[in-house]
């Protein structure tokens, strides 16, 4: 097929829709037929009409450089990654399971600390995390869940294998793209989604809008819900100002609310204050409250940890969840499974050393050519060290780093991350990609059926981070019936 007569010499990890025989995976057959028969010229002319409606639509990112911040039109891949769905069930149980643990596990340690008392989670940890909020100890926000919306990020190994790379808890960014992508993908193909049938994610912002009224402090059919964003030279304002718009919410800034001297929130507007019962805020814990966290902060608002602790307005996520968005929190992610909910976890951790741990760090400073090290707290793939294409300079001074603070730092095999096929230029070429679905709990737990396909545009890159230059991909579930998700 002259599609992917130049494909397979690329080929160098697992591929998500083409197998090591160069044979199309059962998932991705209807999907490639149908590209070859358009032929290049008609996918290049429709990658163009999507860059044309993503500059229209005003679809941006901003990525942060040492020249300035860049206002980019977001990276978009018109060749869709494509899921079984029988494999996605298995995918959707092991995220449910795992924020089903990791809220049990924040509630905790702002509580009994039972997991730490038995010796299950190390007090040392707990001692040294830069995110626990002591002001949040022995809070009961409404339903017992502290994250409300959650983002994994999922990596396929070489053998298959799926695996949880991380959990985002404090303000997970990207579900706006996943759904702005679908809206993309449908315009330029209608036809093949009469043909493949990509399950439906649409319901997204609904699911949203009801996990947020689930935990509002006032019974009502409809309480006042706003998106508290710290303003438009955020990276991800997009997606605040969408979300909001879509929810029906009111998109603030901190200087838009203010606290009454009866401890409740009220939003300015021209007919009054109004009050609100939900805050989605989208700026970390450190500015939400000058009263309590920075003294010099503008975004937040003054007296609002007091409004929450008294229960006048619901947060998500909540103060202090991010506790759990700690990358050496993350290593004992299974050990909570089983120890809250007395299960074996269906998503495996990549393996992980922990270099507060005098003998993972040995082996860590032994082998830094081979592996990634993560600060602990970063995220957006920024200060890592990815040790086999690391100069000798750079392993010496991450070395160094480690020697300083080796609580700030786990390491973790190179993994051979899967690729998807990708247009670039005239043909399509393998780049390695990641997934991001996003889970909501609060009275009830959802996942979207997919997620964010993050892709990394430079040949042979691991860096997928949107921060980083990395594009996107639409992620379509498809239920094959009985058929096998993979050849054998």
């Amino acid at each position: 097929m002259d599609l992917l007569s130049e494909y397979y010499s690329h080929q160098t990890a697992y591929d998500e829709l083409i197998n090591t025989e160069r044979q199309t995976r059962p998932v991705a057959q209807t999907l490639i037929s149908h590209l070859a028969h358009l032929g290049i010229d008609t996918i290049k002319a429709r990658r163009q009409a999507a860059e044309a409606a993503i500059l229209a639509m005003g679809i941006t990112f901003t990525v942060y450089t040492e020249a300035g911040n860049i206002d980019r039109a977001w990276p978009f891949d018109v060749v869709p990654r494509m899921l079984a769905y029988n494999e996605w069930q298995r995918i959707e149980a092991g995220l449910k399971q795992r924020v089903r643990a990791l809220n049990c596990f924040i509630d905790d340690l702002y509580n009994a600390q039972s997991i730490v008392n038995d010796g299950v989670f190390p007090r040392a940890v707990l001692k040294s995390s830069r995110n626990f909020r002591a002001i949040c100890r022995g809070v009961h926000p409404p339903l017992g869940v502290w994250a409300h919306i959650c983002g994994s990020d999922l990596v396929r190994d070489s053998d298959g294998t799926i695996y949880v790379l991380e959990d985002n808890l404090r303000v997970p960014s990207g579900v706006s793209y996943m759904l702005e992508n679908r809206q993309i993908m449908k315009r330029l193909f209608p036809e093949l989604f009469q043909i493949c049938k990509p399950l439906p994610i649409d319901d997204y912002t609904s699911r949203l809008y009801d996990t947020l009224a689930a935990i509002s402090p006032r019974a009502r059919s409809r309480p006042i819900i706003v998106v508290l964003t710290p303003g438009i030279y955020n990276s991800a304002y997009f997606e605040h100002s969408y979300l909001a718009q879509q929810m029906g919410a009111f998109l603030v800034e901190g200087t838009d609310l203010f606290v009454g001297r009866d401890d409740i929130v009220y939003l300015k507007t021209v007919s009054g204050p109004q009050r609100v019962d939900v805050i989605y805020r989208r700026i970390d814990d450190d500015y939400l409250d000058p009263e309590v966290f920075r003294s010099d902060s503008v975004l937040g608002v003054r007296g609002l940890m007091r409004a929450w602790i008294k229960g006048t307005v619901a947060i998500a996520n909540a103060p202090g969840a991010g506790v759990a968005d700690d990358k050496v929190v993350y290593a004992f992610v299974p050990d909570m499974i089983r120890y809250y909910l007395n299960e074996e976890p269906i998503l495996p951790n990549v393996p992980t050393y922990l270099c507060m741990r005098e003998e993972d760090r040995a082996y860590v400073l032994e082998h830094l050519d081979e592996l990634v090290i993560k600060p602990t707290n970063e995220s957006g793939g920024y200060g890592m060290l990815i040790g086999p294409r690391a100069t000798p300079e750079e392993r010496h001074r991450f070395a160094q780093r480690i020697q300083e603070d080796p609580r700030n730092y786990i390491a973790q095999p190179t993994l051979a991350l899967s690729t998807a096929p990708t247009l670039v230029g005239d043909r399509l070429e393998p780049r390695h990609i990641d997934l991001r679905p996003f889970i909501l709990q609060a009275d009830e737990l959802y996942v979207t059926t997919g997620g964010l396909t993050r892709v990394a545009m430079q040949s042979g890159s691991l860096i997928v981070n949107s921060s980083q230059g990395g594009g996107s991909k639409d992620t379509w579930i498809v239920d094959l019936g009985d058929l096998p998700c993979f050849p054998a």
